[in-house]
């Protein structure tokens, strides 16, 4: 027997969980671990004009296009956000995003500022943005040499590039420091959790209410 009851007509919209850093200060490392211990977030693929790096997959770490499609992608406004890093283009295909918060599910962008003031112009009620920081500028130097991905001449570029992207912090949300992986990942995982409990991201909360108050 199917259930009447108002409680049951209770639902959740999903969230946009940002987490945007300078290169290195942990938010890729972060966004895995949450990604691996919340079943109700997930990753959003953004589309790039960069080239792979070693092991990553068309359709599961990006979706590699050429400019040309990224253009025509932009003309037919299928992209929430789109930005110009590091001399490559990125962006987030709106269609996925909205059915998956349509259905009650989270998504987690690992974006910078640029994307993310594109998201709240655009959906600023369905957004929860966090700016990780690294606990100081010789510990992201460090990070940066001991991933190993980049040269040094890429290094370089990346630190300049960190002081004018710290400078976005207060436009964000949230703002962790990053000085312990494990107290950080509580950090997010608390904001999620209150976040996800936002009487506007109740569906049906009124009818609910309205249940109880005639006595149901």
């Amino acid at each position: 027997m199917i259930s009447t009851h108002p409680f049951d007509l209770i639902r959740r919209r999903g969230l946009m969980l940002v987490l945007s850093s300078p290169s290195g200060a942990g938010k890729t490392t972060l966004s895995r671990l949450l990604l691996k211990t919340d079943k109700e977030i997930d990753l959003s693929i953004s589309a790039t004009t960069r080239t792979p790096r070693k092991g990553e997959i068309d359709g599961k770490d990006y979706f590699f296009v050429d400019p040309t499609e990224f253009d025509l992608m932009i003309n037919r406004n299928q992209f929430l956000e789109h930005a110009k890093v590091f001399g490559h283009y990125y962006g987030t295909p709106r269609a996925a995003v909205e059915a998956a918060l349509n259905k009650g599910r989270d998504v987690l962008f690992d974006i910078d500022w640029q994307g993310t003031q594109q998201l709240s112009e655009k959906a600023r009620d369905d957004l929860v943005s966090i700016f990780i920081l690294p606990p100081s500028w010789y510990e992201l130097e460090r990070r940066l040499l001991n991933r190993a991905q980049d040269n040094q001449e890429e290094i370089t570029r990346r630190m300049n590039k960190a002081a004018d992207e710290m400078s976005h912090w207060a436009e964000y949300d949230y703002v962790i420091v990053n000085k312990s992986l494990d107290q950080s990942v509580e950090a997010v995982r608390s904001i999620l959790l209150a976040e996800r409990l936002k009487r506007r991201r109740q569906l049906g909360l009124a009818e609910f209410v309205n249940g109880l108050q005639a006595g149901r």
